[in-house]
């Protein structure tokens, strides 16, 4: 269904929009063009464990199409970036789509605004009876719960510590499911503007088979089956690499950038690993946590430790085993020498010393 990564396959988050409560009935072009606009879907039904299932189940798929299509791109680092954006959003109320959680939670604060100034101990809050804390906690996304002792202390809390920098565990848990369920929206439209051009082909893909006969379908299904193969095995044949570039996932040549911005022409040699050479320096740095390395490890009869990272001649890794191994030896706890026994007149031995005393009949 993807064609080789042209379109994007969508009929499983389909399926499992339409019949959920936050969804309706809607042809698949349609969904496909409109997935992505969560805001048009009502806050009481986002707040929900099955919409926070659903959207984990879209950012799972598109991560998994970005990886197989556009491997260079460092899905990591942008989500990194992200996730920083969205704390002081999220602080001030300015998340795409939950922008008036903001001004709801001021107006809920107005409305039950307690000015910690005016007290000065907990036993003054409690005089304001448990409705009016309950009001006052939940307005700031804390736990309402708990007696009216509990409730007083809890708001208390904030009189000497923000908000921002209280312990989670005062917090109500819908407060952070919402959070959550934000991230991970702004995730899954970060990604959807990235493969903007793969969801408007696949739109238009899917509006076009809705005028297609089921005999025409299956005649474009194969005639870019064959197609496909065609072209992959004329780049078999037509491959121009002049410069001996690496191959890339797609059995092309990288482009030469690549191949200059990661120093794949600078040469690392290991032989610990048999005079096996690595090209460039992420793949010699790695190379000490794979299997050839360690095999060369274990053959010379020493621990590939932390202690090894960088060294690649046997007779420099065979020294620093030996200096490490008469170190160890020196710190090594000898109880034939150091552990102490006492006769029945209190004299003091060591243990090899007391051990031949005895055997000789002596004490």
């Amino acid at each position: 269904m993807e064609a080789f990564g042209r379109y994007l396959d969508l009929h499983e988050l389909y399926n499992e929009f339409i019949n959920s409560k936050f969804g309706s009935l809607m042809e698949y072009s349609a969904y496909v063009g409109t997935f992505a606009q969560t805001e048009k879907i009502a806050h009481n039904l986002k707040a929900t464990r099955p919409y926070k299932e659903y959207l984990e189940h879209i950012l799972e798929y598109l991560m998994s199409f970005l990886y197989r299509t556009e491997p260079l791109q460092d899905i990591e680092k942008i989500f990194t970036k992200l996730e920083s954006e969205f704390e002081e959003q999220w602080t001030n109320g300015e998340v795409p789509g939950w922008e008036n959680k903001g001004t709801e939670k001021e107006s809920v604060l107005q409305e039950s605004a307690v000015d910690l100034d005016y007290y000065s101990t907990v036993e003054e809050l409690v005089e304001l009876g448990p409705e009016k804390l309950k009001e006052a906690l939940t307005a700031r996304g804390l736990k309402g719960g708990g007696t009216v002792q509990q409730r007083a202390e809890r708001l208390f809390l904030l009189k000497h510590t923000p908000l921002e920098k209280l312990d989670r565990k005062h917090f109500a848990k819908g407060d952070d499911l919402k959070k959550e369920i934000a991230l991970t929206e702004m995730k899954m439209k970060r990604l959807c503007e990235i493969l903007d051009e793969v969801i408007v082909r696949t739109k238009e893909n899917a509006e076009k088979k809705l005028t297609l006969t089921y005999e025409e379908m299956e005649a474009e299904r194969e005639e870019e089956e064959v197609q496909a193969d065609s072209e992959s095995d004329d780049e078999d044949q037509q491959i121009y690499n002049p410069l001996k570039l690496p191959m890339g996932w797609d059995g092309k040549p990288i482009p030469y950038w690549l191949y200059k911005l990661h120093g794949l022409g600078q040469e690392f040699k290991c032989e610990i690993c048999g005079n096996h050479s690595y090209w460039g320096r992420r793949a010699y740095e790695r190379h000490f946590k794979e299997w050839r390395h360690q095999h060369g490890m274990r053959c010379l009869g020493i621990p590939n430790t932390k202690n090894f990272n960088e060294i690649t001649s046997i007779k420099e890794a065979t020294t620093l085993w030996e200096r490490i191994q008469a170190k160890q030896g020196q710190n090594k706890w000898r109880p034939d020498l150091e552990e102490e026994y006492e006769d029945k007149d209190g004299n003091i031995y060591n243990k090899k010393t007391y051990t031949d005393l005895q055997r000789q009949g002596l004490i």
